[in-house]
């Protein structure tokens, strides 16, 4: 008995000490984060107002505000949203409910982890090379796009397919039983139930889209426009390559206003990221298990 209450003692103490270590490494973790965004607060809080997200950069970008970047920065997301996934749910349906077992899906499924590792640059070189010239799109926001959305569409299917694979299979099975085919079992109550790990895989899209700066330099962004874009065939600003270009290229920029720059940014990022959580979450609480 005393032995028991000795390894009792020892076991909670060894518990403690991992939650001790887990949470500090959670803190750790952290930590950099609140650092970040606390210094673009502190910096560029103070320039953030009306005026700067809804007007013009002017003097040579040294005064005004972003509007044109961020604009630019929506549209980019939302073609590059609808190019890539259509494609990317698509693409996880076929090899999660259709495809089987051989050496054709083998062969997809490597090319997916391929292209997942494929650095932004190669992949705005190939936007400039496919998009750009031979397609004829030339530097607008449909080619920047559609290059965003070939680079992002490893992150779609896979989160697809994943969330596709945790549905119970007796779902499937009790549909088949009802005569139902196996698309009307995909539409009615695999995809539904798949909708949250879709929504991850758009929620990991759009921070990386809206972060991007290689990809959209070379096949639809520009450092300045005095225009805003009419349609996706046009260029546009955008507010990653806009806060490169503030940070490196503009001399007697005020600091203010490239942190104000990083801080909108961050929050278009963090905006769309909650929006897509909370629909997730919604969606994940009308599970049917």
């Amino acid at each position: 008995m005393f032995q028991k209450t000795t390894l009792n003692v020892k076991n909670k103490k060894v518990e403690g000490l991992y939650r001790t270590l887990f949470m500090l490494m959670t803190i750790i973790l952290i930590l950099p984060v609140a650092v970040i965004l606390g210094t673009l607060v502190y910096k560029g809080g103070g320039v953030i107002s009306i005026d700067f997200l809804f007007t013009d950069p002017t003097n040579g970008m040294t005064e005004g505000g972003i509007f044109p970047a961020l604009l630019g920065t929506v549209w980019i997301v939302a073609v590059a949203l609808l190019a890539s996934v259509p494609l990317g749910v698509a693409a996880a349906i076929y090899l999660n409910e259709y495809a089987g077992d051989n050496w054709f899906t083998r062969m997809i499924q490597l090319a997916i982890i391929n292209l997942a590792g494929v650095p932004s640059i190669v992949h705005a070189l190939f936007g400039v090379g496919a998009f750009v010239i031979f397609f004829g799109f030339g530097t607008s926001i449909l080619a920047a796009s559609l290059t965003l959305a070939i680079m992002t569409l490893p992150v779609v299917i896979v989160s697809t397919r994943e969330s596709l694979r945790a549905v119970p299979h007796a779902f499937r099975e009790a549909c088949w039983n009802m005569g139902a085919t196996r698309w009307q079992t995909i539409r009615r109550v695999v995809l539904p139930n798949a909708i949250s790990g879709v929504l991850t895989g758009i929620i990991l899209e759009v921070s990386r889209t809206a972060g991007e700066t290689a990809p959209i330099m070379f096949t639809g962004a520009a450092f300045f426009l005095p225009f805003l874009p009419q349609s996706v065939l046009d260029q546009t600003m955008a507010l990653s390559l806009h806060l490169f270009v503030i940070s490196t290229q503009v001399p007697g920029m005020p600091s203010e206003i490239q942190y104000g720059t990083a801080l909108v940014l961050l929050i278009f990022v963090l905006g769309m990221n909650l929006l897509a959580t909370v629909v997730r979450s919604r969606a994940r609480a009308r599970r049917q298990w």
